[in-house]
């Protein structure tokens, strides 16, 4: 049997590290690409999850259960609070992108690096990251680091600048235990950012795609 699973983007960066993760851990899975770019271009914009953006998200994971998912995964890390309302107004296993690799680094470690390219996210990841962080009864420390200049970078096709910028600015989280890529496009420098650092280094699709597999099997 092949599981339909829903991928919803609202960035055109996130469908190349999605599909080669679960071509790693998961070929046989059907996936299915949804994607809205205007999304995170109308966050940036507002400066916040306005009702309407919240409506549209909420209106993806409907339109993913019309047409057969047997789960969704959001693949845009800036979308925290819209998703958790999806996850109560749809009945099927809905992933935010970060939440297996937030379980993942809170029970690994008590300093934890955050190395990310797209700033109106980083307040909705603290936000999760902190939330879920109380229910395991953990308090590790945070810390980020935008390197907003990679997201450019891979968005005008360089996608080695991208990663080497994101090796470049990865020592400043030296001191961490874990260090999560906080975006699913910054899966892409893991090799590069596991390089320069001692840390174990965790990627969104990767860990998104090891709980799907584990869920619905």
């Amino acid at each position: 049997m092949a599981y339909r699973i829903v991928l919803v983007h609202a960035t055109a960066v996130s469908l190349e590290p999605t599909r080669l993760a679960f071509l790693q851990a998961w070929p046989e899975a059907e996936t299915v690409n949804v994607l809205d770019d205007s999304l995170s271009v109308d966050l940036q914009r507002a400066g916040s999850q306005t009702p309407q953006i919240v409506n549209r998200i909420v209106t993806l994971a409907r339109y993913g259960l019309d047409i057969g998912a047997v789960a969704i995964l959001y693949t845009c890390s800036a979308f925290g609070e819209a998703i958790a309302q999806a996850k109560t107004s749809v009945n099927l296993p809905i992933l935010t992108p970060n939440e297996a690799m937030f379980e993942a680094a809170i029970t690994s470690g008590s300093k934890v690096g955050l190395l990310a390219t797209f700033g109106p996210s980083i307040p909705s990841l603290k936000t999760e990251f902190q939330s879920m962080a109380r229910r395991y009864g953990k308090a590790p420390q945070l810390t980020s680091v935008l390197v907003p200049e990679a997201m450019e970078a891979l968005k005008s096709g360089d996608t080695a600048a991208h990663n080497r910028l994101l090796a470049a600015a990865a020592p400043q989280l030296s001191g961490c235990d874990t260090v999560m890529l906080a975006q699913f496009s910054t899966s892409l420098a893991f090799e590069e950012v596991s390089r320069v650092l001692q840390a174990r280094v965790l990627t969104s699709p990767h860990s998104a795609v090891s709980k799907l597999k584990s869920v619905l099997r």
